[in-house]
């Protein structure tokens, strides 16, 4: 599997906005917050591996 790297850009109710910082796009990845750990914040880093979503 591979892994990706990202950083929560924007919380909105149940679904949170993630960037990808491992690579140059500009596109947002809208994630629903129930997938995530529940500590995130706003300019939070995460990795996602295997299927889920855990705090770097």
């Amino acid at each position: 599997m591979e892994t990706f790297y990202y950083e929560v850009v924007s919380i909105d109710g149940d679904y949170a906005n993630l960037k990808r910082t491992d690579i140059e796009s500009d596109e947002l990845k809208l994630v629903a917050r129930a997938l995530l750990p529940p500590e995130i914040q706003e300019g939070s880093r995460l990795k996602y591996e295997w299927l889920s979503y855990q705090m770097i």
